[in-house]
């Protein structure tokens, strides 16, 4: 048994001959990854396709939508996307969203639960727990609940179905396909993203959304092929309907300083906002819970609520992409203004939260911009000179109202870009959203999108940062001083030093060196004190599979890797350019010890230790 300190450069390591002992014939190492592969170029070329498909798939169902409010509210058959607001129907106009809740209550009964809701969550549930799989069914299901529920008046939005279409229909390639689970869930990212693409016409927003609240990373792997579905859907949408913004805003005048002060602290207010309308949202749906009758009833119920409201403000029914474009546009303000979006969050969370098929964005938009087009209007009239243009203010507000309760600031700025094509309305969404998202933050932990599955015990990402043992090769936590056994040693003096309690003898792990200096594999304690081995034996008879390694310049994460997938808990640190000269030893001490020291550089390391405290009553300590 000897120690080896020799310096090989950053290591203390063995020096070995050039020659190789027969007993290691295979070494099993990290493989060297590229980030662009043959696979990645399939996967995009798959996406690119998707793309296609999602875009036509939007423009399927948006006529759907406009085939069946034309057929319920105007007795005609017309592909047309048309709104409910103009129907003659007086008092039966209740009824129509009833019937259309009804069959939507059927279909979640004895198709598929999964139609229920605005899509995002149930798709985000399958990111974390399911390998990306959701069931083939939906991808059918749900745009046709969707449809039904929009139009017959249902208060959503058209891109919430499409977007859960999307991620389905991808989700489904892959289950087609031999694909990973990061895979799939790039494909079902890609397809999501074509869906908002192919609705609104802003392929970036659409990737950040899917960054944001699908993905949970941000590498070329997923990227790629995501931006290539949003780019291929958007060209679907020019194809259909040409390339002007999804909403006008035009005229507008480059803010001054006074105007980004007042919008940043519009963001304050409508933060504020945002986690009221979330609460509010899943309290609907908990009422609901509590009912003595069956989940498929409840849509029925809900859509009592929307008829009734419809009947006296009939723009609350619908998508509602109309309004958007009027409050964007100032031409609906003051009291008609506030009734509309009043009405149209009451609406929309009942019959959301009654668990029917809908979508979250165009409803969050609506309120949102018409509260930001009423807080300009009110600041207006007491500071006329204050610079601030309401149409801006509704912008800043559509946008602050979806950061607040999504949390998916970069995605709502953007956004709100891309769909006016607006540049002077950057700043202010900066200011606004920012605002509104850290407020959000400090007083909601979940949000819109992560509430309802955070109740399962789903944990949601919220944060994304580089993995520091990433960033830490190997050579930099290794153990350079490493005991080592003699191939020729007998297994019973070997045993006999092990039971000495002499420097060394207790490690649990050591690395096997032949007559020649070289490495030829590693034996655990547990190898080395087998009792059905016979003792006058050479220890290098008891190595019988091939060495597990690592290289000196991999990373730790590749390191802990291999740890977990081969069950061993240490690794010998070898040399590219002589495979059999060992440097060190690597443990999953060392990983813990490296990532420990970073804790503690960050001074996280108290702030742990006082979340994990416990009185004796079983309390957290504060």
């Amino acid at each position: 048994m000897k120690k080896s300190d020799k310096d090989h450069s950053h290591f203390k390591g063995i020096q070995v001959a050039p020659s190789m002992e027969p007993t290691l014939s295979t070494i099993y190492l990290p493989e060297d990854k590229n980030v662009y592969n043959f696979r990645s170029v399939q996967i995009s070329i798959i996406s690119i396709f998707l793309g296609i498909a999602g875009g036509i798939v939007a423009q399927l169902l948006t006529r759907l939508i406009g085939l069946i409010t034309n057929f319920t509210f105007y007795g005609k058959f017309s592909l047309d996307f048309s709104s409910p607001a103009n129907n003659q129907l007086g008092f039966w106009v209740i009824l129509i969203p009833i019937a259309g809740a009804i069959i939507v209550g059927f279909m979640a009964k004895y198709g598929s639960a999964g139609i229920r809701g605005h899509g995002i969550p149930e798709a985000m549930e399958q990111v974390l727990l399911n390998e990306s799989r959701i069931q083939p069914r939906l991808t059918f299901l749900k745009p046709i609940s969707a449809a039904i529920s929009i139009g017959t008046g249902g208060p959503f939005g058209a891109e919430g179905p499409i977007i859960a279409t999307g991620g389905a229909l991808g989700s489904l390639i892959g289950q087609l396909l031999k694909t990973t689970a990061d895979e799939r869930k790039t494909l079902l990212a890609a397809g999501a993203a074509a869906g908002m693409a192919a609705t609104f016409g802003s392929p970036i927003s659409a990737i950040l959304l899917s960054v944001e609240l699908l993905l949970f990373e941000f590498s070329p792997q997923s990227l790629i092929p995501v931006a290539l579905a949003s780019a291929a859907a958007t060209a679907v949408r020019i194809f259909f309907v040409g390339t002007s913004p999804m909403f006008a805003l035009n005229n507008v005048s480059q803010p001054g300083s006074v105007a980004l002060v007042i919008y940043l602290l519009m963001g304050i207010v409508i933060g504020v906002c945002s986690v009221f309308v979330t609460k509010a949202v899943y309290f609907v749906e908990d009422s609901f819970d509590k009912l003595p009758i069956h989940w498929m009833w409840w849509p029925a119920i809900g859509a009592i609520a929307v008829g009734v409201i419809g009947y006296f403000s009939p723009h609350t029914m619908g998508v509602g992409y109309d309004n958007i474009d009027r409050i964007l546009n100032g031409s609906i303000l003051g009291k008609t203004l506030i009734i509309l979006f009043i009405l149209k969050f009451i609406s929309w969370a009942i019959s959301l939260g009654s668990g029917t098929s809908g979508g979250t964005l165009a409803p969050l938009f609506t309120i949102g911009g018409g509260l930001g087009s009423t807080l300009g209007s009110v600041i207006l009239m007491l500071f006329p000179n204050s610079g601030v243009d309401v149409r801006i203010a509704a912008l800043v507000g559509m946008a602050a109202m979806f950061a607040g309760s999504a949390r998916a600031l970069l995605m709502s700025i953007i956004f709100a870009f891309e769909t006016t094509l607006q540049p002077y309305g950057l700043l202010p969404l900066l200011a606004g959203c920012s605002t509104a998202y850290l407020i959000s933050s400090l007083m909601m932990k979940h949000t819109i999108m992560t509430e309802k599955i955070s109740r399962r015990g789903v944990k949601v990402p919220s944060e994304y940062e580089a993995d520091f043992l990433s960033q830490v090769s190997v050579k930099e936590c290794a153990t350079t001083k490493v005991y080592t056994l003699n191939a020729e040693d007998i297994i019973s003096t070997v045993r006999q030093w092990l039971l000495s309690g002499n420097d060394g003898s207790l490690h649990h792990g050591y690395p096997v060196i032949d007559k020649n200096g070289h490495l030829i594999g590693v034996l655990t304690r547990k190898d080395l004190e087998d009792e059905n081995k016979d003792v006058n034996k050479k220890i290098k008879e008891l190595i019988k599979n091939p060495m597990i390694a690592i290289y000196e310049d991999n990373t730790v994460r590749e390191a802990a890797d291999m740890m977990a997938l081969y069950k061993v808990s240490r690794l010998p640190v070898i040399s590219r350019e002589d495979h059999y000269k060992l440097l060190g030893l690597i443990s999953r001490d060392d990983i813990l010890k490296t990532r420990r020291k970073h804790i503690e550089q960050e001074n996280l390391y108290k702030k742990y230790i006082s979340f994990a405290s416990i009185n004796k009553k079983g309390k957290r300590e504060p």
